[in-house]
């Protein structure tokens, strides 16, 4: 068993999502290159390089890959499979967007979002908004795999995997990049942060969100929304947690005027600890919460405020 591993990186620093997805990856036995794909990524690279059980770091570093267009990544990494038997990636929303390129390519069945690993071939991974566990046995000769990082904890570093330049595959021609735009801030990407703090539709309206960042702000804390909150304009979709949004699991998951449909309940419910303030005590979000508060959140927030002042944060 050969697997390749497709790094997440922003050319300059490798995605703890790597480390993850790089655990499951050395689940499946043989050996595991890590493929960066990047421009002047050589420090990205490196860093790859010292994750334990690696045995070989593969650098492409060419102005194509700049961006991680998914015409463009598809086309290296069927190119490369043929030494390969398994590639595999954290299903972020770049890894969503080449791997069924990849699996289309090489004429197989994608297997998403996997949560753990049974055998070289055989894979469980949540359905029915998490509700269900399904076991997948795969007779694809080569497979192309995306990992729900949240389910893994982060290979730990101490290797010393040999760093390997490759030259660019084929430009399909199909895509090119024109702009982005992306949100800036202070407080830690929702996905990787360890405290998390989320409104829903009890928040009544964006500007009432303040109240949340000024906790976040003390807490160190990424700030999240249900679909309602969303939906009603009140943040950015960037800020959505659930089976549609982002998939997160923090140490410490504050949910605020959440009511828990089973939609947010499937991005937030491996988080270690889960409170939940709500004045409905019947709320479905209650069920899953290790602490629960029944209060008014334009009481209790301003409380926690407080008393998180009191203690000096």
């Amino acid at each position: 068993m050969t697997v390749l591993l497709i790094a997440e990186h922003d050319n300059d620093e490798l995605k703890d999502s790597t480390n993850k997805a790089a655990t499951a990856a050395l689940a499946l036995g043989g050996d595991v290159d890590i493929l960066v794909a990047g421009k002047n990524c050589a420090t990205v690279g490196e860093q790859a390089a010292k994750i334990s059980g690696i045995a070989k770091v593969l650098v492409a570093d060419d102005d194509l890959y700049e961006r991680p267009l998914a015409e463009n990544m598809a086309a290296l990494i069927v190119a490369l499979m043929e030494n390969y038997d398994t590639a595999i990636t954290a299903a972020t929303t770049s890894g969503k967007n080449y791997m069924p390129r990849v699996a289309a390519l090489l004429d197989v069945a994608q297997i998403s979002d996997i949560t753990a690993v049974i055998s070289t071939d055989t894979f469980e991974r949540p359905i029915y908004a998490g509700n269900a566990i399904q076991t997948v046995q795969s007779v694809d000769a080569k497979k192309a795999i995306t990992v729900r990082a949240t389910a893994f904890a982060a290979a730990e570093d101490g290797g010393s995997a040999t760093i390997e330049a490759i030259g660019a595959g084929d430009n399909p021609g199909l895509s090119k990049f024109i702009s982005d735009e992306l949100s800036s801030s202070e407080r830690p990407e929702l996905t990787s942060a360890k405290i998390v703090i989320s409104g829903g539709r009890g928040m009544q309206s964006g500007d009432n969100f303040v109240m949340l960042e000024k906790i976040a702000d003390k807490l160190g804390a990424a700030v999240g929304a249900s679909r309602a909150a969303v939906d009603a304009g009140f943040v950015p979709n960037d800020y959505q947690v659930g089976q549609t949004g982002k998939v997160v699991a923090p140490e410490l998951y504050i949910a605020v005027g959440i009511s828990g449909a089973i939609q947010h309940l499937a991005g937030m419910k491996d988080s270690k600890v889960i409170v939940a303030i709500n004045k409905d005590e019947e709320a479905p979000i209650f069920q899953v919460a290790d602490y629960g508060l029944v209060e008014d959140l334009f009481t209790a927030i301003p409380a926690l405020e407080a008393e998180l002042e009191k203690a000096g944060l």
